[in-house]
């Protein structure tokens, strides 16, 4: 079950955008009804979402970006499982 979780590649749902918000100096989640401002770990690995990668290539990128960190594997699939229950990305 796991590995086909890291063959997934996540999306942000249509209406939904990820940037950098200098004012709010935090990367935020706008949709139609409004925003979620995120911390850093959100940040982080929503910035890795670009539609083409998949799961194991973002924990792996993060992994690299974070080598203090240790394994992500829990934590990142942990933070996408609420993303997608939030509505924010899809898998495919």
């Amino acid at each position: 079950m796991m590995e086909a979780v890291l063959q997934k590649v996540p999306r942000f749902r249509r209406g939904f955008r990820f940037q950098w918000e200098p004012v709010q100096q935090s990367y935020v989640l706008l949709y139609p009804e409004g925003m979620v401002k995120l911390n850093g770990s959100a940040g982080a690995i929503l910035n890795e979402i670009d539609g083409r990668r998949s799961v194991a290539g973002i924990i792996a990128s993060l992994e690299q970006q974070f080598p203090e960190a240790g394994s992500l594997d829990d934590d990142v699939n942990r933070f996408l499982k609420d993303a997608c229950n939030q509505h924010w990305i899809e898998m495919s």
